[in-house]
């Protein structure tokens, strides 16, 4: 199949589109079964540099789409985003590319690889960014959502990425069939290509029959306040009149039913509600008032450090206050968001990037995990970008959370589909641990997420709402908070087998001689 470079590069750009789709705020999630075909027959038969050049384009398309929300930040953040988030696709299509003029194709190769560029890009750098994962676009998918509570969510992307090469195979050889009649596919290879849809349709529906259902042990009643309901920033006087802590408060006052828990939401406090009077005196009053534990958040001063002045830096602070309006205890965020919570590389970047200002301080990372016993059950707390990322959320229910709760302040992103695209992730990490999720925001969407993924209740953004749901503890540990990121492990070692044999065996197999993986071209010279 012959493509000029402009075609190519199109196709990778409608893979972008239709990946982007498939997540909110369209949510069209099936078509992540198929986003990736034009891609993945785009580059068929080209080396390194055009497939990384097809990869660029896609991810780009995908990114730019994705992540639109950056805008409001502007294009210096979007733009050097996007190009960031592009190189690792770019990296795994030059892999590919390499290891397809040595011969090696392999749909399963192709998914394991795209699992290891998600993995690394959820890691580094600078503690790396989860959001953009195939995977997630299943999150309303009962299947995908079985297949995360056995591997995460990169099992999910694995098995999607999967079924998309082996499509591709597929238009492939009907492709040649039609045009090169003398270059067919042989039965064999046909059988092949169908043993391997059956596989990728087969292993998910097992894994959703098999799947045990996690273990119900009690329940918590809970309430979220959202406050916000102001799309823009407040105005100076609103601030002075303490307008976010006063919306709450007024919220909380129609609490009437029993709850165990009430959540305020990050930044729902304008100062620390362990030292200012104003705001203890109102947090212990409701505790007094509702008999509940009463979880809040503000952002705080740090503790300073040897010469460091007061107020240099700051913290991310959750403050558990008991029934008795007695603090319990704290929970410093421990996963910073880079250029939103703290600046690398300040001191060379501030005098050249005048939006940086928009931060003056950086923040301080937690060290420990904030898991707390509430009317009888453990709760782990995690503040807003932290619950993007699956491999920090197992450990906390390996040390015993049975609900997990989500404080969140998405109001920067206004209307658009960032909100909606962070309950989806909640979804995924509930399937994932078999806990059920609490998401607490600001200015919405608020969200109950039961422990197989489905969301009970949630809120309209920019709603003054209170969200009271019966929320039910559960015990017990998926094979994926018991054996952990294997996928990604396997993923490895079938990269790193592939890449050892490939360079062994040297360039090959001729550029244009190349046949889909899976395939045996009849006129093709084979080597032995």
């Amino acid at each position: 199949m012959k493509h000029p470079a402009a075609a190519r590069l199109g196709a990778a750009a409608v893979t972008g589109v239709l990946l982007a789709a498939a997540r909110p705020p369209l949510d069209f999630g099936p078509l992540a079964c198929v986003a990736f075909v034009p891609l993945f027959v785009a580059w068929h038969g080209r080396g390194p540099r055009a497939t990384a050049a097809c990869a660029f384009v896609a991810a780009a398309a995908y990114y730019s789409l994705l992540m639109s929300w950056s805008w409001y930040f502007g294009t210096v953040a979007i733009v050097p985003l996007v190009i960031a988030l592009a190189a690792y696709w770019t990296a795994a299509g030059a892999i590919l590319g390499w290891l397809r003029v040595r011969g090696i194709t392999n749909p399963f190769l192709i998914a394991a690889v795209w699992v290891l560029a998600e993995a690394t890009v959820a890691r580094v750098p600078l503690g790396g960014f989860s959001w953009g994962e195939v995977g997630y676009a299943f999150h309303n998918i009962g299947v995908g959502r079985a297949l995360a509570s056995d591997g995460g969510v990169e099992l999910v992307t694995f098995f999607a990425v999967a079924l998309n090469a082996l499509l591709a195979d597929a238009v492939i050889g009907v492709w040649k069939r039609r045009t090169r009649p003398m270059r067919v596919a042989t039965p064999a290879a046909w059988a092949r290509l169908g043993a391997g849809l059956a596989t990728v349709a087969i292993l998910p529906l097992v894994a959703t029959a098999v799947r045990t259902a996690p273990r119900a042990d009690g329940s918590l009643r809970v309430a979220i306040l959202q406050g916000n309901d102001k799309n823009r920033d407040l105005t100076p006087a609103e601030v002075t009149a303490r307008y976010l802590p006063n919306s709450h408060f007024r919220l909380a006052a129609q609490v009437r039913d029993r709850v165990d828990l009430i959540v305020f939401p990050e930044s729902s406090m304008d100062a620390d509600p362990r030292t200012d009077a104003y705001l203890r005196t109102h947090l212990v009053g409701i505790a007094h008032r509702t008999h509940a534990w009463v979880l809040t958040n503000a952002t705080v001063d740090a503790p300073t450090h040897g010469s460091q002045p007061a107020g240099a830096k700051a913290v991310n602070l959750n403050v558990l206050f008991r029934p008795s309006g007695a603090v319990e205890g704290t929970y410093a965020k421990r996963h910073l968001v880079p250029f939103g919570e703290y600046v690398p590389f300040r001191h060379e970047l501030e005098p050249h990037i005048g939006v940086l200002e928009r931060i003056p301080r950086d923040y301080e990372p937690g060290h420990t995990p904030g898991i707390f016993e509430i009317a009888g059950h453990k709760i782990a707390t995690i503040i807003c970008f932290e619950s993007a990322f699956g491999y920090q959320v197992r450990p906390l229910v390996r040390d015993g959370a049975q609900v997990i709760v989500v404080s969140t302040n998405n109001r920067s992103y206004e209307r658009s589909a960032n909100s909606a695209q962070h309950v989806a992730i909640g979804q995924i990490r509930a399937a994932e641990t078999g806990r059920p999720v609490v998401q607490a925001a600001i200015s919405g969407i608020s969200a109950i997420i039961d422990a197989n993924g489905n969301v009970h209740g949630h809120t309209a953004l920019f709603q003054r709402t209170v969200l009271e749901a019966t929320v039910t503890a559960t015990t017990g540990e998926t094979p994926y908070v018991r054996y952990g990121e294997w996928v990604i492990w396997a993923s490895g070692l079938a990269l790193l087998g592939a890449a050892a044999f490939g360079a062994r065996r040297g360039s090959r197999v001729p550029r244009r001689r190349e046949r889909p993986a899976g395939f045996v071209d009849s006129a093709a010279p084979t080597t032995k």
